[in-house]
């Protein structure tokens, strides 16, 4: 998975964020990054709460948990999930990918 990297403090996950979608969910993938789609709009980082809440719940991690690390005003962004390793992100995406 090209969108996952190891990092000693937990994972480092690459999203393409799809802002002001029907529904929050994975969508796929979008070059070297996971796509997912939030229904917030990307105003007063609402998509990225969204996305923080997304993640937090997919690897049932408390939010303080899920830190975005670059990307904040853009489409691209790296969120680093505390705590999981890269194999068991790897395995709980394989379960949740469309």
């Amino acid at each position: 998975m090209i969108f996952l990297q190891d990092h000693a403090d937990g994972a480092l996950l690459k999203v393409h964020a799809q802002p002001k979608a029907s529904r929050t969910a994975i969508v796929g993938i979008h070059g070297d990054s996971l796509k997912i789609a939030v229904q917030a709009p990307p105003v007063d980082s609402a998509a990225n709460e969204a996305l923080r809440e997304k993640l937090a719940e997919l690897f049932q991690l408390p939010r303080s948990r899920v830190l975005l690390r670059s990307g904040e005003k853009s489409r691209k962004k790296t969120f680093q999930l505390l705590g999981v390793p890269l194999l068991k992100a790897k395995e709980i995406l394989e379960s949740k990918m469309p």
